[in-house]
Parts: structure tokens; sequence; C-alpha cells
């Protein structure tokens, strides 16, 4: 199976599953406890139908918006995702390249394996920081700080991860950054004898935002989830979320947001966006879907913010659904990362061609000539 094989989900979580060590395929690949959430995020989408209308005279549609100030060519980017280097050397470049070509949004996580100047000095296109906060403020602080310098888009607050989700899979295969080849993984890296020369050939492994303020993670291997529970703040609070935004002043998100009282709050500290997600399954097993949600808090607060989707997209179709129910736009990370680990920045453009590919065709098919034409009135829920 090579990358020219890959036309959707699975056939890019195949070809990852067969060139990435079986720790780093699983990382991508798993969710929190029983992984009921994780699936709900795909499987939401499948409670409603879409209505098309006929003889629209559509044309080429426009698949265009705008998300943090910035205009986008197709109403999906990237989620901010740890580690990208871990699944192809090119890491963050190899995504914000392609995100650029692509006239869509990268997005950048505090854990990634590049440095916010580095990814500045390649990419023009949109980008967008995801932030977490730091026991150590001047971290946070730091970052905030950078990111201006940087020109950044936007910035995005996690605020679902206080403590790091029960990921039993990271468990079992004893995932840690950067990777440990001890006796015990010896042999699923011995199996991907690729991986392994790219991984010891090219730059250090390394968490480039906030390698010059601790070792773990960089020089210290540690499991992600102890590494989440010792350096991010789970007493973070409300106050906390309004400094970050005060101190950015400019397109701010909170992502995690999953309650229409949350967004409402969300407006009242100033922030333009939320990211209604629940970290693709990871965290709180149980909860709701971002679907699930979306239509609620769309109708509370849609017209005061913009509102993305993040989490569970696979089809062209999730996406038109999830803006008739009243998103903004969406992202996805889980999908994008397999096509990284897959075949790197070719990978990852092959994916987003068929990602707007399939919205472009579905939008004809819909009798759509632009995002604004899919409303409540495109969307039809079965229950």
């Amino acid at each position: 199976m090579n990358l020219k094989d890959c036309y959707n989900f699975s056939d890019f979580r195949k070809l990852a599953k067969k060139k990435l060590p079986a720790p780093i395929f699983h990382y991508i690949d798993g969710g929190s406890d029983d992984e009921v959430t994780l699936n709900r995020n795909t499987n939401a989408f499948n409670d409603c139908d879409l209505v098309p209308n006929v003889l629209a005279s559509v044309g080429k549609p426009d698949l265009s918006t705008t998300i943090f100030g910035r205009k986008i060519d197709m109403p999906l980017f990237l989620s901010p995702t740890a580690m990208q280097s871990l699944y192809t050397p090119e890491g963050d470049k190899a995504s914000a390249r392609a995100a650029e070509k692509f006239g869509t949004m990268y997005s950048m996580s505090t854990m990634a394996s590049f440095s916010i100047e580095e990814i500045a000095d390649i990419s023009n296109g949109p980008k967008l920081f995801q932030l977490y906060v730091h026991k150590d403020q001047s971290i946070t602080d730091d970052l905030i700080d950078r990111c201006k310098a940087a020109n950044f888009d936007g910035l995005c607050l996690t605020v679902d991860t206080l403590v790091a989700g029960n990921r039993e899979r990271d468990h079992r295969t004893g995932f840690t950054t950067p990777p440990k080849l001890t006796l015990e993984s010896l042999l699923s890296f011995a199996m991907r004898p690729e991986w392994v020369f790219k991984y010891l050939t090219n730059k250090k492994f390394e968490l480039a935002n906030i390698k010059n303020k601790t070792d773990k993670g960089t020089n210290i291997a540690k499991s992600v989830i102890d590494y989440i529970n010792e350096q991010y703040d789970p007493a973070m609070n409300w106050k906390d979320a309004e400094y970050c935004v005060k101190r950015w002043n400019g397109p701010f998100a909170l992502k995690g947001v999953m309650s229409v009282d949350d967004a409402k709050r969300a407006i009242d500290i100033g922030c333009t966006a939320i990211m209604i997600s629940n970290h693709g399954g990871r965290q709180l097993d149980g909860s709701r879907s971002p679907f699930d949600q979306v239509k609620a808090i769309s109708d509370a607060v849609g017209d005061k913010l913009e509102i993305i989707l993040d989490g569970g997209v696979r089809r062209g179709t999730h996406v038109l659904k999830a803006l008739a129910a009243g998103a903004t736009a969406c992202s996805f990370g889980k999908m994008f990362l397999f096509s990284l680990g897959a075949g790197g920045q070719a990978g990852v453009e092959r994916l987003l061609q068929s990602m707007h590919d399939e919205i472009n065709r579905n939008m004809v098919l819909m009798g759509c000539k632009n995002l604004s034409e899919l409303n409540n009135n495109k969307i039809i829920y079965r229950k």
C-alpha cells in the first residue's frame, strides 16, 4: 500500500499503522478509558441527514470563510497537535507548508517539535497557536509574547486538559516524549527500520517552544500523561483565561468548550471564537461529542463569535453537517496526523486535496453556492 492508494480516513490510518512504531501509532489512534467518546465523535454525524435543493445553478461554489481575522479557502483546517516530528522528521514544517498551499490554517501546539519562530520563517499562511496555562506563568507569558512577535493570527487556550485523561493505550505501549528505545519497546521499533533511521539521523527530538524553560519532554523522557500532570495548572480558572485574552489582545478562542454556559462566559471575557472540542475523546470519556453540542451553542451565541467544531471529522459531508448546524468552520487532528505519518507533507497535501474535493462536490450536490446557504433548513435530525 502506498500514498496513492489513500482516499479516506481508513486508508491513511492503515498506511500510518504500517509505517509508525506501535507506541506512536496508538498515541494518535487512542482515546481515554473505554474510548466511547472517541467513537461517538464521528458516529454523531450519522444521527442527521442533509437535505439538498436541486436546479440551483451552483456552478463553482465559494468555499471560503473567515476565522481569527484571516480568510481561508475552505472551512476546514489543521487542529493543533503535539510532537509532529514523531510522525515525519519535518513535522510541523510539513503541516504548515501543506496548509499554506491549500489556503487554510495551520495550528501549532505548545508541545510542537519546531519553534514558533521556525514556523513563522517558513510559512506566510494563516497560523493559530494553541496555549496551555503552565504552573510557571513565565512560560505562558513567553509563549504569548513570542506569538505576537512572530505575527501569528490567533491564539486558542486549551481548557479541557487540566489533568491528563486515562489513555490506557499509552500505559500499555510505554509511550514517552522523547521516545525511549528500551528492551520492552525495541521489537516494535525494530519492525519499523525506516522510521528508526529517520529518527536517529534527523534533528534531535525536542519540545522546541519550551526547551529553554524545562528539560522535561526534551532531554528527560516523560510519559505524556506525567508531563501534563506536572507542567499544566489544574487550578486554572476564568481569571487565568481572561488574563491570556488581554495579554494577547487579538483573535482568541477557548478550545474545549462544550456547554452553552461556558460559551456565554467566553464572550464575557473577550473571546472572539470557541472551539467545541473534547480533545478528540482523549480526556473525559462519556462526554458529549462536539457535533452533539454545536446546534445548541450556535442557537445561543452563534451571532456573537466564531464557532469551530473540532473532533470526529472524517468526510466532507461531516463538514457540511457541522456548518448547517451552526459552525463557522471545522478542524481535525487524528485524520491529518495519520496522513502526516503515511506520507509527510505529501500525505497532508493529498488529504487536504481530497477533503477540498469532497466539500466542493457535496456543495454542488446540496445546491449551495456559498457556505452561508448551509443553514438549519439543510439538515434534519433523526431523533
